[in-house]
């Protein structure tokens, strides 16, 4: 189910951005721009698609979401929301490169 817009609404209302030291070590592993990563949370502008995964508290939000750079090129965050954005992983996704391996494994 494509959750794109109610990620969009709770983000607006997101007050602090907390990176886990996950996220922050992929991002550097990944060559991702933390700050831009931060500027993706604060404006969704490239958010494309979103769908919300089970959280381990009840009070909480998670979602698997994307951010398209290119037709080909794209963030994918993993996030959590309570009023806060925790960022849990961060992953850059070549397009191409994702069809070919689903198509492979069918």
């Amino acid at each position: 189910m494509n959750n794109t817009e109610e990620l969009k609404t709770k983000l607006k209302s997101i007050k602090n951005i907390i990176i886990t030291n996950h996220a922050r070590d992929q991002a550097i592993f990944r060559s991702i721009d933390i700050n831009e990563v931060k500027q993706n949370i604060i404006n969704p502008i490239k958010l494309v698609y979103a769908t919300r995964q089970k959280a381990e508290n009840e009070q909480e939000f998670k979602y698997d979401c994307y951010f398209e750079y290119s037709k080909n090129q794209y963030h994918r965050y993993i996030l959590v929301t309570n009023g806060e954005c925790l960022i849990c992983t961060v992953i850059k996704i070549n397009r191409r490169w994702q069809k070919s391996i689903e198509r492979r494994l069918k």
